[in-house]
């Protein structure tokens, strides 16, 4: 019986025994989503049936012959098909979802940790993402490991397919200094030199190889089978191999569609003569399987080079696995296979070729059998313990921080993580990541504090005793190249360390806002993925004027308020910001919400969108004097709170039925706001000042409103958080440093007219005053957009 001990020897009889089911169940799967499901729709369901089978090989070796339960592994997004039949044969897999590809509430087209039901550790949708997901997983645990102590040594492995190589945000991952020295890392790539579109002409190899050890990292190349290694071995079958590595690559992958003398003929075509003589005594039925013998479909070969890369324990390794596209099925090497399917003649043979039958089809192996007991066992090797994404801990609801003067939400943002690691419950779970931008984030306060993350101490030559960033095991700051994707992919798996690393923590990155969208792809991929964390992008908007339109944001307020899985935040006042990110990592703290809760609770990422602009503080704290604190943090952490209440500052305006007004604001724009408010009310109109610091916890509530009288057939409510901050029913002006259209639902969302006012062009250097006189954000224009607001609501 099998154990996790991967030096036991291995049963090829029964190792091919389960490889062949595997080949089957994967095929027979996307099989039944096309043509034994119907949709109705007309739309092909698809599923990759010949870049899930050139995997088989390798994902056979790796489960029941070379994995731990520690170890974590990214499946390359075509073979789902391969890893659903895997954990089907495993026992962690119910029959009834084999025939459920693609289908609602069934197997994801491609392998989901948040939606598929059978334990996925990286979802691989977004290609090349998903391959560089393991690398900075392993960048986690080695800090995991460095501040926790040691966790069950575990491999972290990327099954990529060749053309993911062509994906930049791959190089980005393998230079980074991050990523150096992770011997715990092993990227397999599907080498079956087949794109969507085409057999790739040329092959890359020798210029990947180049770039992969160029950056440190062991490469191995698994290229041919034990059959045709045999056959170079024997006199003059250098020759043999010669020509076999000379063919063209187009030619080579023809030759798997031929049998018999038109292979031979094939093979041959501009061979020289001696090969022809070489083979002359091979048999028409062997010379065929015996040059197609390609490593990645050899199990020996595949486990031989795993071995060498768990005997590089100091730098990350890449094996290049040539396959064949359609490995074991009838469209084996067409250039057009990649969407192909097999046609249900052809599966019907495939079924008897496997011995299986319609009653049969769908079965395991037999328990009783040795290839059922090798799967019994590598099921008892491969079994993992449940872990809880919760911390022991409970973040204060607020540091305090003091913010008597006018300061920036950047400057606060810094302090208050300063304060939070003077916190000796909260601070060991804290870690910081940047792409290197964490002095001009505020970062530096928390990083002199507890250091730059290093595996080994490293001696500072740096006397400047405001920059004093220690670089040891200790340090709780990772930080990165310049790479905006980087940063996301870190922290992505920062905020999954809970169940790849079992050791939940409390992640915060930061990044110049404008480039969030640099990161985008990777930031997507980790809220997908489910994971938690707290980026701030800062500086933002217009408000860094001087720099021009290459460092000004104004889409991204939309981008965080559209991204799911993440909680957009835009506050303008400090205390607020304290507030506001104790809570979300408060939330982060105590894990997702229960099943069953009433109550739907935050579960994912915070984005908060901070600026360099300094804010006088004092219009906050009246509010605070009039609201009352407890009352008015609730609101703050609701999405937002009326800043200025025209009928308390100016009762004669409420006496006199003057003309009401919102004036809606987020972030650094509320200067601007409460200005404009102050001309409207000298003019006699009563314009109320609502601070918006969350547009997404708004936008959320007033959606679940709606979608209830959706469903139910009701005339929806205004949500209380809404009816709150907007309790009079009147025309509104939103304003923001970001695209006017950010806000503008506003309007919709309480019934009323309304004015939006933002950043809906390139901007260009200047003065702040400068450049919110070009967008229309000074108080004159305000004031005359709320005009225009009271006039279309007349």
């Amino acid at each position: 019986m099998p154990s996790a001990d991967r030096t036991v020897p291995v049963d090829h009889e029964v190792l091919e025994e389960i490889e062949r089911r595997i080949l089957w169940l994967a095929a027979r799967i996307v099989d039944a989503a096309n043509h034994d499901r119907h949709t109705d729709d007309g739309v092909k369901v698809g599923g990759h049936q010949a870049s899930s089978a050139s995997l088989v090989t390798v994902m056979t070796a790796l489960w029941f012959a070379h994995l731990d339960a520690a170890d974590r592994v990214a499946v390359k997004p075509h073979a789902s098909p391969v890893f659903h039949a895997i954990q089907y044969l495993l026992g962690n897999l119910d029959r009834s979802y084999l025939p459920r590809l693609r289908d609602r509430g069934g197997l994801q087209s491609y392998p989901s940790r948040t939606k598929d039901p059978d334990g996925v550790d990286f979802s691989t949708g977004s290609v090349g993402l998903g391959a560089a997901a393991p690398l900075f997983a392993a960048v986690v645990r080695r800090y995991v490991d460095a501040h926790f102590g040691a966790r069950p040594a575990s491999r972290f492995v990327a099954l990529i397919g060749d053309a993911e190589l062509d994906e930049g945000n791959i190089w980005e991952a393998v230079a980074d200094p991050a990523t150096a020295g992770l011997g715990n890392v092993m990227w397999v790539v599907d080498f079956n030199r087949q794109s969507l579109d085409r057999v790739v002409p040329g092959i890359r190899i020798d210029q990947w190889r180049g770039q992969f050890e160029a950056a440190g990292w062991h490469v191995v190349e698994v290229k041919y089978g034990r059959r045709l290694e045999e056959a170079y071995a024997r006199p003059g079958g250098d020759r043999l191999r010669a020509w076999i590595d000379a063919m063209p690559n187009e030619q080579y992958q023809s030759l798997f569609g031929m049998a018999g003398p038109e292979l031979r003929k094939q093979f041959l075509d501009g061979a020289p003569a001696e090969v022809g003589e070489w083979i002359a005594d091979i048999p028409d039925d062997e010379l065929g399987p015996l040059v197609t013998d390609l490593g990645g479909h050899d199990v020996d070969a595949l486990l031989r080079a795993f071995a060498q890369c768990d005997a590089e324990t100091d730098r990350p390794s890449v094996v290049f696995a040539y396959t064949v596209k359609g490995w074991g099925l009838p469209i084996a090497g067409n250039p057009r296979n990649h969407s192909a399917l097999l046609t249900t003649e052809q599966i019907d043979v495939l079924r008897l070729e496997h011995g299986l039958d319609r009653e049969t089809e769908w079965d395991r192996l037999d328990p009783a059998s040795p290839a059922g007991i090798w799967v019994a066992g590598r099921r008892e090797a491969l079994a993992r313990e449940p872990r809880t994404p919760a911390l022991p801990v409970d973040v204060p609801p607020a540091t305090n921080v003091r913010v008597s003067r006018p300061i920036s939400t950047q400057e606060v943002f810094g302090r208050v993580l300063v304060d939070l690691a003077r916190d000796e419950a909260v601070a060991p779970y804290l870690v910081t990541t940047a792409p290197d931008v964490a002095t001009s984030t505020n970062l530096a306060g928390f990083i002199n504090k507890t250091g730059v993350f290093s595996p080994t101490e490293r001696r500072s030559w740096n006397e400047d005793r405001m920059l004093r960033w220690a670089e040891d095991p200790a340090g709780q700051h990772i930080e990165l190249g310049i790479s905006e994707m980087n940063l996301f992919l870190l922290l992505g798996q920062l905020g999954l360390s809970w169940d790849l690393s079992a050791q939940p923590l409390l992640p915060v990155g930061t990044v110049y806002d404008p480039f969030v969208l640099r990161g985008l792809d990777a930031f997507l991929y980790g809220t997908y993925s489910g994971a938690r964390f707290v980026v701030a992008g800062t500086p933002s908007g217009i408000t860094l004027a001087p720099e021009g339109g290459a460092h000004q944001s104004t889409i991204t307020a939309s981008v965080g308020l559209e991204l799911p899985g993440v909680t957009f935040v835009e506050p303008a006042y400090g205390t607020a910001l304290d507030w506001l990110l104790c809570d979300a990592l408060g939330h982060i703290a105590a894990g997702p919400p229960r099943a069953g809760t009433a109550a739907p609770a935050e579960d994912g990422a915070y984005y908060f969108r901070l600026t360099t602009r300094p804010v006088d503080q004092a219009p906050f704290e009246a509010a605070r004097r009039r609201i009352g604190e407890a009352v008015l943090r609730r609101q703050v952490l609701a999405g937002a709170y009326r800043l200025v209440d025209a009928h308390h500052d100016h009762p004669e305006l409420r006496d006199t039925g003057a003309p009401v007004v919102h004036v809606a604001a987020s972030g650094a724009v509320l200067p601007e706001a409460l200005a404009a408010a102050a001309e409207l009310a000298d003019e006699g109109i009563a314009a109320h000042v609502v601070d918006v610091t969350s547009l997404d916890r708004l936008y959320s509530a007033w959606q679940r409103t709606l979608r209830q009288g959706v469903r139910t057939a009701t005339a929806p409510s205004v949500p209380g958080a809404l009816r709150t901050a907007f309790p009079d029913r009147a025309p509104v002006v939103t304003v923001h440093d970001a695209s006017s259209h950010a806000m503008a639902w506003l309007g919709s969302a309480l019934g009323v007219p309304a004015v939006p006012l933002g950043v809906d062009a390139f901007g260009q250097s200047g003065s702040v005053h400068d450049l919110y006189e070009v967008h229309d954000l000074l108080p004159g224009s305000i004031v005359n957009a709320a005009l225009a607001a009271l006039s279309l609501g007349g």
